[in-house]
């Protein structure tokens, strides 16, 4: 039971994942091909780091699924192309769809090898933000998680809910869909409200003459 939610949720994720370096891919004029190894890259790229850090077998090359599950996520972007493209908001939710239950199978894939539940949530982190870091610097674009848009701090709020949801008894898959939802919800959140974090900005020289005076 548990390696079959497992397998569903990656599965999915990886659909979403793909759906989103591609979609992106096409506002950039890809080709095919280009297009295909944005979204293969965006969905496998966390779980290959999480895989190599773990030291266990990466898990694309384990079955032929993955690869060819990009492959009918191309397919879709092509057919659905005028609704999938030309909207922002898509990209939004497919991309928050691939974080959460990318960072859901990171923390499961970390606690069964008998990792602790720190490491668990950094294998989250990776495993949800990876592949669009990956994405966004072979666009030749800035990568969000380096933004100030809340990205990797919501996969920190899911892994908190993930393990208060172990403290209170929830079953493995409770445990999963609470931090996925909280993900998305936060995600949500961003958008609906325009949130995001404080940035990090260098000292004005007005500031800085003050300072010295």
């Amino acid at each position: 039971m548990e390696e079959t939610f497992l397998f569903v949720t990656e599965v999915i994720g990886t659909v979403a994942a793909a759906i989103s370096g591609i979609r992106l891919a096409a506002t950039k004029r890809f080709d095919w091909f280009g297009a295909y190894t944005i979204g293969l890259v965006t969905a496998c790229g966390g779980g290959t780091l999480r895989d190599v850090l773990l030291d266990i077998p990466v898990f694309w090359m384990q079955t032929w699924w993955y690869l060819a599950v990009t492959a009918l996520s191309l397919v879709t972007v092509m057919v659905f192309r005028s609704f999938l493209v030309s909207r922002d908001r898509i990209l939004f939710i497919f991309d928050s769809i691939g974080l959460a239950l990318f960072c859901v199978i990171g923390i499961q894939k970390s606690l069964a090898i008998g990792y602790p539940m720190w490491v668990a949530s950094c294998m989250g982190i990776i495993t949800g933000a990876f592949g669009g870091v990956l994405r966004d610097l072979l666009i030749n674009e800035e990568p969000l998680i380096f933004r100030k848009d809340i990205y990797a701090t919501a996969c920190l709020a899911g892994c908190i809910s993930y393990w208060l949801a172990g403290e209170m008894g929830a079953s493995y898959m409770w445990q999963g869909l609470t931090c996925a939802i909280v993900i998305i919800g936060i995600r949500i959140l961003t958008l609906r409200y325009n949130l995001s974090l404080p940035t990090l900005a260098p000292v004005k020289p007005e500031e800085l003459n003050k300072r010295h005076h």
